[in-house]
């Protein structure tokens, strides 16, 4: 079976370590992994995960060309990831990225408006979205508790405005704030990755929200190099789904998140 990975963050040999501790600071947490290609794709080795879906987050305009670059570079090396583009809301032009990002081979955007300090219903993202909506999926970090950049209401708002725009609210549509979330998004058309909170959900509250949200929904991610891609596998398949739920979660969702079939 194919097992998709749709939440896997890499960096750049260079930068990778300072990368990686920048984010532990941000979290205030240890992070297990050195956040490079070849550390992800170790992961796979004795494991059943087949591919990842990778990106980064521009956390300044200046950055979103090399890291799209970069992206694409480790994409066209590596069969087994699929490449999303990074965005920032200061980009000068983000149509004329978009296009060169679709030529470059990349299959979507991924966001972090907390690290990127913008509120994900800011006008100028309502513009990349209009944009993008029925070419290009996107993820988006949903749902600290510190911040209001990332809110599940405004997710909402902007799920309204662009019917057609199809997007994964990662870490269950809020990963501080789970209940909330589900409150807000339970209802709308969008998928959710599972990413970054088995943690805290632990596994009875994981198998719930699964199942409220509904299987056909959810996404399986690791959020490395925050965690171990085959220790998460681990825990989220030792829940006790069906296999039919399972391989939803852990395949077929993606792929019609993504749009494409992958080959495992």
């Amino acid at each position: 079976m194919t097992v998709i990975d749709v939440h896997a963050h890499i960096y750049p040999e260079k930068i990778a370590s300072k990368a990686v501790d920048a984010i532990g600071s941000f979290y205030s947490t240890s992070m297990y992994g050195k956040g490079t290609s070849e550390h992800l794709l170790s992961s796979m080795e004795n494991s059943p995960i087949t591919n990842f879906v990778v990106h980064s987050v521009a956390t300044n305009a200046h950055s979103v060309e090399s890291i799209n670059d970069f992206i694409a570079s480790e994409c066209a090396q590596h069969p087994e990831f699929t490449g999303f583009m990074a965005m920032h809301q200061d980009y000068a032009d983000p149509e004329k990225e978009i296009e060169r990002a679709v030529e470059l081979g990349l299959k979507g955007m991924k966001i972090h408006p907390d690290t990127q300090e913008v509120n994900l219903d800011d006008p100028r993202l309502m513009k990349v979205y209009e944009m993008i909506q029925g070419r290009l999926p996107i993820i988006i970090h949903m749902g600290d508790y510190r911040h209001d950049f990332s809110h599940p209401r405004r997710l909402k708002n902007v799920l309204h405005a662009f019917p057609d725009l199809v997007v994964d609210a990662a870490h269950f549509g809020g990963w501080s704030m789970p209940e909330v979330a589900y409150d807000l998004l339970g209802e709308e058309r969008c998928f959710i990755d599972m990413s970054s909170s088995m943690f805290w959900l632990g596994k009875r509250r994981t198998k719930e929200l699964c199942k409220l949200y509904g299987t056909d929904r959810v996404l399986f991610g690791s959020d490395f190099p925050m965690w171990d891609p085959v220790s998460e596998y681990n825990a989220f398949t030792s829940i006790d789904f069906s296999d039919n739920e399972l391989e939803d979660m852990l395949w077929h969702n993606a792929e019609r998140f993504l749009g494409s079939a992958v080959n495992g």
